[in-house]
């Protein structure tokens, strides 16, 4: 189930809301300016299956936001415990930076953990299956894919070199939660 904490920045121990209501969920976050919606799959897709199945799977929510947001290209992920690279895979991402462009994943199967950092909150998003977030560009962030990762998911780019991340040097993401298996 979909899950939103949300933080004081300054003391990760200290939940300041809890909620796992997907319209309470997407009302807090449009406030900062994240989208999260869910959508439902049109056909069958399971972890394993070719990009052109999953794609087609989520034909028309795809495309009304390609439509709607101009991204140029959309590609899957997936990620699986046995991934050889894993542990680099979960370092990478763990540590606070931004994109200079929106980071969007919609979430096939599994789930993962986006931590938001906006103003003085820090925003914990745990996305599961059929969830969509869209990170504004330029927000601090980092993501937890867990130690035993299990993902698939569509990616959304305008920048046609994918992720390209500009960490900020801060050790904030290693005072909250991490996704454990």
């Amino acid at each position: 189930m979909s899950q939103l904490k949300v933080f004081a920045d300054s003391q990760p121990n200290k939940v300041e809301l809890h909620s796992n209501n997907q319209q309470e969920i997407a009302a807090v976050l449009k406030a900062v300016g994240v989208r999260f919606e869910q959508w439902q799959a049109g056909a069958a897709v399971v972890a394993g299956d070719s990009q052109e199945k999953v794609l087609a799977a989520y034909q028309d929510d795809v495309k009304r936001l390609l439509d709607e947001e101009g991204y140029q290209t959309v590609d899957v992920i997936s990620l699986k415990a046995d991934n050889p690279d894993k542990d680099v895979l979960r370092k990478k991402f763990l540590s606070e930076h931004i994109h200079t462009e929106d980071e969007v994943r919609f979430f096939v199967d599994g789930k993962g953990l986006f931590s938001l950092h906006i103003d003085d909150k820090v925003y914990e998003v745990l996305c599961e299956k059929g969830d969509l977030i869209s990170v504004p560009a330029n927000t601090r962030h980092w993501f937890d894919m867990g130690p035993e990762p299990h993902l698939v998911a569509l990616r959304f780019f305008n920048n046609p070199d994918g992720w390209v991340a500009h960490y900020s040097g801060s050790e904030i993401a290693d005072q909250f939660s991490r996704l454990e298996a």
